[in-house]
């Protein structure tokens, strides 16, 4: 039933045709995230609403900032923005953000992937009503994620613009009046959206990547103490939980003796890794459809063979879309810029710049084997010393030891002598 509902409210139409430009940028994307993660671990009932604030320049719309939003019921339980909350925040956040104003330009949920619900239509009508009646809806399909599926690199998003359009007659019409027009409903229809990133937010993103370096999640130890009654029987069950809980703690204290310089490498790799991932995956996309279109039209052009594209869109092959074909083909012409034209020169270079750096890490290593070398003749020549001063010191303690021997037994022998005499 939710399907049929939300597939009623979809447009037919695929392609929307107010040229509308959606720019999305990364700070939306971590606000809303957030908000999700938050909302999912503290178990929080109510739908996740949130406003969306940036500028209409022209068909451009940019998407900059995000916050929360408190929803109230409202008649007949449809849920609605809390009137007086919504606008003093909403005007707190144009007090901040003046240079470039900001305003309202939206709103965010979450939907599953088949698209907006029934519920999502009253808090969008509110929006388009009182504040922006172009204002887009940004849906999140957490969903999709959940599933595993692969999504070709796309985000779990959809950026939704609402219009009106008559409802769709079917049945016998013979019923209807001459001259009176069909109601209007409100329908959504999918807008084209890429993300733009500022220099403040790659700082910030940056700053979250290495962060996420060394995150590790540790589950919480099971709560020992009740209400005075415990069962006996998972008895093991607990004692391997908490074996487990004292590992997962020991590792996660493990990770954190990183040093700085670990955390920022790990970081670096973990980038160059999620690029070069994304990469495969986007060069994958395209081999699978150029190997998709018929093997006629990768040979010789299709008008010569008097083939048409229509039999090999009948025969489960991807139609030919000559754009799409123009763009693989300039950027294949682009590659032949990543490699010199005068490729001996150019690895002449390269080791004259290697030699380069190596004879100067050798002259470091020189330099440091030199001060080293001075460290340990100045160490030697303390330890000499010591043992030099060490060994006057004996001689004078042995002198006075004989000084000492002749005062003591030198005076009896003279007095046994003077005696004898």
């Amino acid at each position: 039933m939710a399907q049929t509902t939300s597939s009623s409210l979809v447009s037919s139409h695929k392609a929307s045709d107010s040229g509308l430009q959606i720019h999305l940028h990364p700070l939306v994307l971590l606000t809303v995230s957030d908000l999700i993660t938050r909302h999912t671990l503290r178990r929080q009932q109510g739908p996740i609403v949130g406003a969306l604030l940036g500028q209409h320049n022209g068909r451009d719309i940019t998407l900059e900032h995000a916050f929360e939003c408190q929803v109230v019921a409202g008649d007949q339980g449809a849920i609605l923005l809390h009137q007086t909350w919504f606008q003093d925040r909403l005007q707190q956040y144009k007090d901040v953000h003046k240079e470039p104003a900001l305003d309202l330009v939206g709103w965010f949920t979450t939907t599953p992937p088949t698209g907006p619900e029934a519920q999502h239509v009253p808090i969008h009508q509110q929006i388009i009503h009182e504040y922006n009646e172009t204002a887009v809806l940004l849906a999140f399909h957490p969903a999709s994620v959940l599933a595993g599926g692969e999504n070709n690199g796309k985000l779990p998003l959809t950026v939704y613009e609402s219009a009106y359009e008559a409802q769709e007659a079917d049945g016998d019409r013979s019923m209807e009046v001459d001259g009176q027009q069909a109601p209007l409903n409100l329908k959504f229809q999918e807008l084209p959206c890429n993300v733009e990133t500022g220099q403040a937010e790659m700082i910030g993103v940056d700053f979250v990547a290495r962060g996420g370096g060394n995150a590790a999640s540790v589950d919480s130890p099971t709560k020992s103490k009740g209400n005075g009654q415990a069962s006996q029987a998972p008895v093991t069950d607990k004692a391997s939980k908490e074996a487990s809980s004292q590992q997962d703690a020991k590792a996660l204290n493990d990770s954190s003796l990183l040093s700085p310089e670990d955390e920022e490498l790990i970081a670096s790799l973990t980038a160059r890794a999620n690029a070069i991932k994304m990469l495969h995956t986007r060069i994958q996309l395209l081999r699978s459809y150029l190997t998709s279109l018929p093997p006629s039209y990768l040979t010789v052009p299709s008008e010569s063979n008097g083939i048409s594209t229509d039999k090999g869109a009948e025969s489960g092959q991807t139609e030919i879309n000559h754009p799409i074909l123009r763009s693989i083909q300039a950027l294949v012409n682009r590659l032949p810029l990543l490699v010199p034209s005068d490729r001996a020169a150019f690895e002449q270079e390269s080791l004259s710049e290697k030699s380069d750096v190596t004879l100067v890490e050798l002259l470091g290593d020189i330099t440091r084997g030199t001060k080293n070398l001075r460290e340990m003749g100045r160490k030697f020549g303390i330890v000499g010393d010591a043992k030099q001063q060490g060994r006057r010191g004996v001689m004078r303690s042995m002198g006075s030891v004989y000084e000492d021997s002749d005062e003591l037994f030198g005076a009896p022998s003279m007095q046994m002598g003077q005696h004898y005499e």
